[in-house]
């Protein structure tokens, strides 16, 4: 992969990352649904875990998806262009 073009590099890169994090968007939103009726014996802060993961726990995981995806970027695009001859 070092002799690939570093366009298609840095499209491949971004393409696998985005399909890892909504993979990780899909799990998220996916086991708080499926899994409510058995997480609701488990309390936090008094309240069923099941609403505590789709009240807080999903929405601050979205936020950490979004924070992971602009870091990543960054980085992948400041590497994209370092490398690119002008």
């Amino acid at each position: 992969m070092a002799d690939a073009d570093p366009r298609q590099r840095h499209w491949e890169r971004t393409r696998k990352m985005t399909a890892l994090l909504l993979a990780l968007w899909l799990v998220a939103s996916f086991c708080a649904v499926f899994f409510a009726r058995e997480l609701t014996g488990l309390t936090v802060f008094g309240w069923p875990l099941s609403f505590y993961l789709a009240a807080q726990g999903a929405s601050l995981v979205y936020l950490a998806i979004i924070g992971v995806y602009a870091w990543r970027m960054r980085r992948i695009d400041r590497e994209a262009t370092r490398k690119e001859p002008h």
